[in-house]
């Protein structure tokens, strides 16, 4: 019913950027880069375009045209009376292939698609009322699965493509004078036909293309999800205060909530009154289709009688979930100034060995059941019940039309509905459904088919679900006779049992750049500039997975990597010394802030130990680790510095250190060529996740190096220096095209017991 577990995607490439691996790329987010590959797929589209059309068209006529009548009394009589779709064909504006860990008889690809066409869509919507479509912009990002690839024509079995999250939709509609009073209108509106596209192409929906035979519409349609996520809504802090007091003058509280959603599965915690650092300690639980692709996205809100007010958002993609296994840290709010939620995720995967089952005892899910409704024979008609008592009213009536049909799941309170298939007797749905399950032994799989605004119900059937324990791969794939229906009423389902099994997070990987400079000074004999590793492993599994390791082994014997740096400009800060520091002190004794702070890390003589703070002069061991990823992306010709997060930085007060990262592409140490990440308060593992572009050929950035400083924000009209640890990185060790995600030790050169 899926595809093997064991192999699934993790790392991408991108097309236009010369199919560069970005495997190791946390930024993930970043938009998808355009190229030849995104032409060629253009010209193909407009080649195809009109068939395109043609396919759409029917399409719209015998699903979507049912689903409207169906969603609304006062659209029963909706139908299109012009489906035209322009010449204007869909644009594909970037193209990422994965490549790695992927099954060997597959291709994926994602897609960015923008659609601002020049259809021409009409529509009765009843005897007396007409509506249309001129025009229609949608932009969404679409996964396409080519699989099975075979070894002869047409060298692919099948295509699979969905949305991976709802797209954006856009309709101008024509008629809007009638229609703007018309309840049927208000019906069908972009929120109503975005629900409708959802049902058919939005996760875990699909698109599926057989180009064989031999092909399992199932398992194209509905492959086993990838696995399961345990989200724990823990806590928050420092968020916005948006009830005000005294005519908006007094800031107060907020009443915080939080919404989580993935795909088209979204819960909302409760509301914590009067409250910037709330506790919610819930937990949910999501079904995931497809990792990495599919969002966790949370969402905090201020409650308030009227409008809600905004709090703040996060997006994490479950392919990292995935690859940590857990995670249990503090996420910054985006969109707002300030505000962090707390979030511990553990990733369940898939199995089908029957030991690992326990069950559970605090009301989460031990397995999940995943059903494939296919389709249903001889269903009786509507009034099959009121025929077979009256056999004389039966054989003078005439036939009775084929009834519409629904299937109705549900295991204990959670029911699940399928579309409704029209005036049919052997009607066909293939539909996909999932079901958390907390005890297999005791609980069980009820299923009605029903007709829609009808209280009789066509059949039912009750499945156990320890009869899947039994049975291989835990599946039962067949057609099941209806009880209370026509005497050959059958149903043909596949149920897919699958146990969950707690994943544990891969071994942590520290990478020590000491000992990697130690040994490129042996190879390079007499070569006194020394960088941060060139080959240092690019593996996933280089991220921490918490916010809490243990702090590496310092190396006194190696020299740090930022001291090669300072050796080759060594000479002449000495030559100056006095110069420079009698207009450093002549700087500070300024009063103008901005005077103060046009002084830049680099200014200060990396011998003036007494600049530092009492703490940071007094403190023994390692001053943190910072990760990073860099990475030149060649189509943009830019270099791409990504500030992953820190760790074990030096608590410069009870309550932490207010941390920022700064960046210089050496030797420009100016101002207009600073870069700076956002403030982290009163953590000491603080984590940023924040992106710096610099305009740099690749060939000159190869020959440069980055100079990455972590600063203490709290320190502002004073002689100290905001420094608490930094690296010197030489990008000619790396391979920037490749990229690399790597820690690094932070180290104070200027300290005499600097490690």
């Amino acid at each position: 019913m899926g595809r093997s577990q064991s192999t699934r995607r993790e790392p991408t490439q991108t097309w236009g950027e010369h199919a560069n691996s970005t495997q190791n790329d946390p930024s993930l987010m970043e938009e998808l880069n355009s190229g030849p590959s995104c032409c060629a797929a253009t010209v193909v589209l407009k080649q195809a375009w009109p068939f395109f059309g043609t396919y759409m068209e029917k399409l719209l006529r015998e699903n979507i045209q049912q689903s409207i009548r169906f969603s609304s009394p006062s659209l029963k009589t909706f139908t299109f009376t012009k489906i035209h779709f322009g010449r204007i064909p869909l644009k594909i504006t970037g193209i990422r292939a994965y490549t790695h860990e992927v099954e060997h008889r597959e291709v994926i690809l994602d897609m960015n698609i923008s659609y601002d066409g020049d259809v021409d869509i009409r529509a009765d919507m009843n005897s007396a009322m007409t509506a249309g479509v001129k025009g229609v912009k949608l932009q969404g990002m679409m996964r396409v699965i080519l699989e099975p690839l075979i070894g002869q024509t047409p060298l692919v079995g099948g295509v699979t493509f969905f949305f991976i999250r709802r797209p954006t939709l856009k309709i101008n509609w024509t008629g809007m004078t009638n229609l703007l009073s018309s309840p049927a209108f208000s019906s069908l509106s972009e929120e109503t036909i975005m629900n409708i596209i959802a049902s058919f192409i939005v996760l875990p929906n699909r698109m599926c293309i057989p180009l064989i035979d031999q092909v399992k519409m199932d398992q194209m349609r509905f492959p086993l999800p990838r696995g399961v996520v345990r989200v724990h809504l823990l806590e928050a802090r420092d968020l916005l205060a948006m009830d005000t007091y005294v005519m908006g003058l007094v800031k107060g509280k907020s009443d915080p909530y939080a919404t989580l959603r993935v795909g088209n599965i979204h819960f909302k915690s409760k509301t914590v009154k009067k409250n910037l650092h709330p506790r919610w300690n819930e937990v949910y639980e999501f079904v995931v289709h497809e990792a990495p692709g599919q969002e966790l996205e949370v969402e905090l809100y201020d409650e308030d009688v009227d409008k809600d007010d905004f709090l703040g958002s996060y997006k994490l993609d479950l392919g990292e979930v995935k690859r940590e296994k857990q995670m249990d840290q503090w996420f910054p709010l985006e969109d707002v100034p300030h505000g962090e939620v707390h979030l511990k995720l553990q990733w369940f995967s898939l199995q089908t060995d029957t030991s690992l089952l326990q069950e559970s005892n605090d009301n989460f899910a031990c397995a999940i059941l995943a059903v494939y409704l296919d389709n249903a024979t001889d269903l009786p008609t509507s009034d099959h019940q009121r025929l077979r008592k009256n056999s004389k009213e039966a054989q003078i009536t005439k036939r009775a039309a084929f009834p519409n049909s629904f299937v109705e799941f549900s295991i204990d309170s959670n029911v699940q509905k399928s579309k409704v298939v029209y005036a049919s007797k052997d009607p066909v749905w293939e539909e996909g459904f999932t079901f958390f399950v907390r005890d297999v032994n005791t609980q069980q799989l009820f299923v009605q088919v029903k007709e829609p605004e009808k209280k009789n119900h066509l059949g039912v059937l009750n499945l156990p679900l320890s009869r899947l324990l039994n049975t291989s791969d835990l599946t039962l794939d067949q057609y099941f006779l209806l009880e209370h229906s026509g005497a050959n009423s059958q149903i043909k389902l596949k149920a897919t049992l699958r146990i969950l099994n707690l994943e544990e997070p891969p071994p942590k990987t520290f990478i020590n750049p000491s000992s990697e400079v130690k040994q490129q000074q042996a190879r390079k004999a007499g070569n006194t500039s020394v960088s941060s590793p060139s080959d240092a492993p690019s593996s996933p599994h280089t991220v921490s997975s918490n916010n809490t390791p243990g702090p590496s082994t310092p190396n006194q014997e190696t020299a740090s990597p930022n001291q090669g740096y300072l050796a080759q400009g060594r000479g002449s800060f000495q030559a100056s010394k006095k110069r420079k520091s009698s207009a450093i002190v002549r700087r500070l004794t300024s009063h103008s802030l901005l005077s103060q702070n046009s002084i830049t890390s680099s200014s200060f003589d990396p011998s003036d130990e007494f600049l530092f703070p009492e703490a940071i002069r007094n403190h023994q061991g390692s001053f943190g680790e910072i990760e990073l990823n860099v990475r030149y992306a060649t189509l943009k010709h830019k270099l791409i510095v990504f500030i992953i997060r820190c760790r074990n930085l030096l608590p410069c007060s009870e309550h932490g250190t207010d941390s920022y990262v700064r960046l210089y592409l050496l030797p420009d140490q100016t101002w207009k060529h600073r870069k700076k990440t956002h403030v982290k308060k009163r953590m000491i593992n603080p984590v940023f996740n924040e992106k710096f572009e610099f305009d740099v050929l690749l060939q000159e950035a190869q020959a440069r190096k980055l100079d990455v400083s972590v600063k203490n924000n709290s320190i502002l009209v004073s002689q100290e220096r905001k420094d608490i640890g930094s690296v010197i990185i030489d990008l000619s060790e790396i391979d920037l095209v490749k990229g690399v995600t790597a820690w690094y030790d932070l180290t104070l050169p200027g300290l005499r017991n600097s490690m």
